[in-house]
């Protein structure tokens, strides 16, 4: 990914609430990123780009489910080379649910997060 590219005309499209953290979704040409902040250091972070490809193959193989993780999307992202781990899964969930197409199911207690899929 060329880093010129990567700055260059981001949208800011929304934010996910994960269990500890918000991550900030903002669009680019063909992809996501996905940002997140440290909460013990403001002025540090973590960044993540997530392929169109990916959030359209995810949307449209999980459409309408509900309970989803980053263990499940990963499973099928990586058949369909989308993801090469539960990291670039759960970015992908992240992403979409700053899109507004899933949202966080906070009723689960297990540690993995559950996600619905519009």
């Amino acid at each position: 990914m060329n880093v010129e590219n990567l700055a260059k005309g981001l949208t800011y499209k929304g934010e996910a609430e994960g269990k500890k953290q918000t991550y900030y979704i903002f669009e680019g040409h063909g992809f996501y990123f996905v940002v997140s902040f440290k909460s013990t250091d403001p002025d540090a972070g973590y960044f993540r780009v997530v392929h169109r490809e990916a959030t359209d193959y995810v949307l449209k193989h999980f459409a309408g489910r509900t309970g989803v993780t980053a263990k499940d999307v990963f499973a099928a992202a990586h058949r369909a080379r989308q993801a090469s781990g539960n990291l670039d899964a759960l970015n992908i969930l992240y992403a979409l649910v700053g899109l507004g197409h899933a949202r966080v199911d906070m009723r689960h207690t297990e540690k993995a997060l559950f996600f619905n899929i519009r």
